[in-house]
């Protein structure tokens, strides 16, 4: 391992020598391979199903997992629209004369080695690898077991457009050793790796977090919440929140719980009953909600799962400030939505929610890079130093001070 990551490291400088218009151009040649491969990465895929199939991965897990033309496809508009942003390294972020007649440049610089560490989703391997590549920095990947053969096929394609630009092969490339123990010495080679990115279950994220010495930014679980106000349209309510629950259950910006104004709750939750069963989800409710349509009971750890799959608590609260306090409770600093006409009601929303997206009439499901116009991102940041929400190529920057003087020397 340490070995693999003093290579990481070295080779790390050579991005500093790619003008932005080389990156660009290798970023859509990996488009390309990808979709000129989309066989032999779909033929991966099917060992991995398979082997999902027989190790009974939930339904959720599966669909994080599965790849068809068409998501490949997906992973390679990502990467073109990668190429298409700015270029996020070298700008002039600020910049000044001292007293002492020094000028001083604020430059924006890539942070160097970035360890991601993530689960089921394949398409992570092509996203973060070209997030990465952009903003100059090198990446070391840990995908899941579950998706070995997809992950290592994709990385393949991607290391082969590297090779063919003569580049080295380890500014993409995947750890060796990605048991549990050489997860355990990747957060710890602080003197190679420069920052450890987790996506996954609550599991991995508390251990990556306590065990790490490297730096981490968190990509938690998303405890994502909607709440419908009184002064909320009420066709727009309901197609909002099926959207935010069912439009894809088992991704980390679909909603969990839903919060009803106990003003409106009588004349809305048969309405949204009506509307939830028909897309068969399974529903829990709060006392108050149980009085007025038939769902199962929710209890205290339903409030702080992340299910992850069609099910959906639904609580009344009274008003705003009932919805506040129990996000406030039981948020994850995700994602957080209003539906509402009133002005006064949504801002209040809006400036007392701490969490990394707040929404006011629009489905949670917007959270991520490609939606945010970031092209993918590597995580979406539940930290709030030194990046928040979707992470995209500014997020995997940092800076540096240039200082030009002219032979001054401190009195």
């Amino acid at each position: 391992m340490e070995k693999f990551l003093q290579e990481a490291k070295s080779v790390s400088r050579v991005l500093n020598t790619l003008s932005g218009r080389k990156k660009n151009r290798i970023l859509r040649e990996m488009a390309e391979a990808l979709r000129a491969n989309t066989m032999d990465l779909m033929e991966a895929n099917a060992i991995d199903m398979s082997d999902g199939e027989k190790n009974s991965l939930t339904s959720a897990l599966m669909d994080r997992l599965y790849l068809d033309e068409s998501r490949i496809n997906a992973m390679a508009v990502a990467i073109e629209e990668i190429a298409a942003l700015k270029e996020a390294v070298g700008r002039v972020l600020d910049g000044w004369v001292t007293e002492d007649g020094l000028k001083i440049e604020k430059v924006s610089i890539p942070i160097g080695v970035i360890g991601i560490i993530y689960e089921s989703r394949p398409n992570v391997t092509s996203d973060t690898a070209a997030l990465c590549f952009k903003s100059s920095n090198v990446c070391v990947l840990k995908g899941g077991k579950e998706a070995e053969n997809s992950n290592r096929a994709i990385a393949k394609v991607l290391q082969a457009v590297l090779a063919k630009n003569e580049l080295p092969t380890a500014l993409i490339s995947l750890i060796p050793d990605s048991s549990r123990a050489g997860v355990d010495k990747l957060i710890k080679m602080d003197k190679y790796v420069d920052l450890i990115i987790p996506r996954g279950g609550a599991g991995l994220i508390k251990h990556v977090s306590q065990n790490a010495t490297v730096s981490v930014v968190k990509h938690d679980k998303g405890q994502c919440h909607t709440y419908i106000d009184k002064g909320a349209k009420m066709d727009d309510a309901i197609a909002i929140a099926i959207n935010a629950k069912v439009q894809r259950p088992g991704v980390c910006n679909a909603m969990e719980t839903l919060l009803v104004d106990t003003a409106i709750a009588k004349e809305t939750l048969p309405l949204l009953k009506v509307a939830f069963d028909k897309a068969d989800t399974e529903l829990k409710g709060c006392a108050n909600t149980q009085a007025i349509i038939d769902v199962a009971n929710a209890t205290e750890d339903d409030y702080n799962t992340e299910y992850l799959a069609n099910i959906l608590n639904i609580k009344v609260v009274d008003g705003v400030a009932g919805a506040i306090e129990h996000i406030v409770e039981y948020g994850s600093g995700h994602s957080e939505a209003i539906i509402t006409e009133n002005i006064k009601s949504a801002e209040s929303f809006l400036n007392a929610i701490d969490a990394a997206a707040v929404y006011v009439n629009a489905s949670t499901r917007f959270t991520d890079g490609g939606s945010f116009g970031f092209g993918a991102e590597v995580g979406i940041s539940t930290n709030k130093l030194h990046a928040r929400g979707p992470m995209g190529i500014e997020g995997l920057t940092t800076y540096k001070y240039k200082v030009y003087g002219s032979g001054q020397v401190r009195p």
